[in-house]
């Protein structure tokens, strides 16, 4: 008999529970009268850094776009994808990822994924599809103004009905390990937070499904765990990562002392809510034939421009002529929190302002998830596959993470039921040693060091930038690279210690992906180089 086959999979968000789930087996669920999942001698360990629900997922508001209406079409949907991606987009994965996307939706449905539909009917014709900014049709299924959470509370409950998965919650992963002899990824070292011990856990497959980078920004949309760690990790061990200059701000941030990190849904101006300056006017006529549904990066900046042009704090949305009946029935959760915040929708306006919401950029994979280092994968936010190009089109992220948590999963069973392979078990691995490390006496520094970066990284790396800030950026990290090198190997590790390492590699990245990109394109606005250059700068960045 031989040995289980061990997968790894880091993060509990739409990706890692969707590769999870499709890595068990099932009933077929795309018609090919084949079974989705391995038998019993397959071992998945799914680790999760806090609770299983948190991470973006469940904050995602409006919806995934997939091709469902009969006036839509895959042309249509990969135009709108290329468009916004600003001539970066690799066309044959942004047809993959369309393609297959209706097919992705109905396991979704198959594993209890309740979209909001148009009447009571059980026809899936009747689901009630959003149009969202960049896209010519109504494509988004949603659940409401909450789908992140309906999909994650659907996938969390199909997960744990399965005994194959194990589930480990409250971990931090801190370092991926590698085979020295084949320079294959062959486990992770974790960090159990409620213990602080760190144990090595070997895997014939590693998934990295992490998410992204957001709050290595000031302001972020992103939950408190999107701290780069899986780019870190890949980077750290060798692998290849690509674009991360392409940070997308998301347009619509909640502009309130007690909400910070609040997104307003661009579902709302996709049915007519408008941008406007303290005077009222209604300024997106003047920057973009769409007016208020352009893609989120000239939406953007945009707001940036307008607020820097007028030294305002923020800018209103105004979806007062929507009706009170309307604005409840379709955005409750929205409605409900703004209302706790005095805010009433029909007859106030919204103040908001951009902040980091996607990293569109990551570790680079092909068209199966796998990175440049064997053994190991990225799927979802984590990774970058070469859809989103230099800017994502809204609702195209968890459209994403289902698809290549799918194409990932049918790799990784191809590859480790393969009887013919001789796969090295990697049973023993080096424990984790503390060598003289010592207890850190106070979090102070660390928080002190957590909030220059994203100081630096807001001012001098955000929605628009010059080579100025950029030099500026790349010499003030590398000092505080420095102290935290030192932090790292002077004391026992912490989950905080952990993520602040991975937020400053990550930060230096970003700089130098941007640094290297000599233009301006999608979400990577340079002053210095303020036209897009085609002739040298068609390309990934990749460092």
């Amino acid at each position: 008999m031989r040995n289980k086959r061990k997968i790894l999979i880091l993060g509990s968000g739409i990706a890692g529970l969707s590769t999870a789930l499709k890595l068990v087996p099932n009933k077929p669920l795309d018609g090919s009268g084949l079974a989705s999942g391995p038998s019993s001698d397959f071992e998945i360990t799914l680790v999760a850094k806090k609770n299983l629900s948190e991470g973006s997922t469940v904050y995602a508001q409006g919806g995934i776009a997939s091709v469902w209406d009969k006036d839509d079409s895959f042309a249509k949907h990969q135009a709108d994808t290329e468009q916004a991606g600003d001539g970066l987009c690799h066309p044959d994965i942004v047809s993959l990822c369309v393609s297959e996307g209706p097919a992705r939706i109905r396991d979704l449905v198959e594993w209890g994924v309740n979209f909001t539909r148009q009447s009571n009917k059980e026809t899936a014709t009747d689901y009630d599809l959003h149009r969202e900014g960049g896209h010519q049709e109504r494509r988004i299924l949603h659940k409401d103004d909450l789908t992140g959470a309906e999909i994650e509370r659907a996938l969390i409950k199909a997960v744990k009905s399965h005994p194959q998965i194990k589930i480990l919650e409250n971990a931090t992963a801190i370092d991926l390990i590698l085979d020295p002899t084949t320079g294959s990824c062959v486990g992770a070292y974790i960090l159990d937070t409620k213990t602080n011990h760190i144990k090595a856990y070997p895997a014939h497959s590693v998934v990295l499904a992490t998410g992204g980078a957001g709050k290595a920004y000031l302001y972020s949309t992103n939950p408190a765990t999107s701290t780069g760690d899986g780019i870190a990790m890949a980077a750290r061990a060798g692998a290849r990562v690509a674009n991360l200059e392409f940070m997308q701000f998301h347009p619509t941030c909640l502009f309130h002392p007690l909400e910070r990190s609040f997104l307003i849904t661009e579902a709302l101006r996709g049915d007519g809510a408008v941008l406007k300056n303290l005077k009222l006017h209604p300024f997106m006529k003047d920057a973009h034939p769409m007016k208020d549904l352009a893609p989120r990066d000239i939406v953007a900046r945009a707001i940036d421009k307008e607020m820097k042009r007028t030294g305002a704090a923020h800018v209103w949305l105004d979806a007062t002529h929507l009706g009170k009946t309307h604005l409840q029935s379709h955005y409750p959760n929205i409605y409900t929190l703004l209302l706790k915040l005095g805010i009433q929708m029909e007859r106030d306006l919204i103040p908001i302002v951009p902040a980091a919401h996607y990293t569109c950029g990551g570790v680079l994979t092909d068209d199966k998830g796998l990175t440049t280092i064997s053994g190991l994968y990225a799927v979802g936010e984590v990774a970058c596959t070469g859809l989103h190009g230099a800017n994502r089109l809204a609702s195209n992220s968890l459209l994403e993470g289902v698809v290549f948590g799918s194409r990932a999963a049918t790799h990784i069973l191809e590859l480790l039921s393969d009887s013919k392979r001789n796969l090295r078990t990697p049973e023993s691995l080096p424990e984790w040693e503390f060598g003289q490390a010592v207890e850190i006496e106070d979090q102070i520094d660390i928080a002190a060091t957590w909030y220059e970066i994203r100081w630096i990284m807001w001012n001098y790396v955000g929605i628009v930038r010059s080579n100025h800030r950029l030099i500026r950026a790349a010499k003030r990290l590398e000092t505080i690279s420095n102290e935290v090198k030192h932090y790292y190997w002077k004391y026992k590790l912490t989950p905080e210690l952990i993520e602040l390492r991975n937020l400053i590699l990550v930060s230096e990245k970003i700089v130098e992906c941007a640094m290297n990109r000599r233009e301006s394109r999608g979400l990577h606005w340079n002053v210095d180089y303020p036209m897009r250059d085609d002739q040298h700068y068609k390309r990934d960045t990749i460092v």
